[in-house]
């Protein structure tokens, strides 16, 4: 009988710090508090205005958090500092591309001859 190597399985644990039952539990548990929040506001009418958009805003990014934190296990400890840097750099070239599109179309529409 051929032998298997065990790099492919027998690495994988080595080197990736998957969460645990409990810890999914938990950010699932966040993120359907968060989701309701969000909805209770929209639904219930007891913020409107710039108030709604910002509570929705503030949920949204704490939603986003947890859901790194949980369930991409993103952090500072030294087996994550190249996934959350990868991350941080995706974040700033989106940020960059949109922002930038944003100002041209803007400034498009500042010179445009009116009609």
């Amino acid at each position: 009988m051929a032998q298997h190597s065990s790099t492919a399985a027998g690495d994988h644990g080595a080197h990736a710090s998957h969460g645990s039952v409990k810890s999914y539990l938990i950010g699932f548990v966040l993120c359907i508090v968060l989701t309701a929040l969000s909805f209770g506001v929209v639904m219930t009418g007891a913020l409107t205005g710039f108030a709604a958009i910002a509570a929705i805003v503030v949920l949204c990014v704490l939603q986003l958090l947890v859901q790194l934190v949980f369930f991409l296990h993103m952090g500072t400890s030294p087996e994550q500092r190249e996934n959350l840097s990868s991350f941080i750099f995706t974040v700033l070239i989106i940020a960059i591309i949109v922002g930038g599109s944003a100002w041209v179309l803007h400034n498009m529409n500042a010179n445009m001859m009116p009609m």
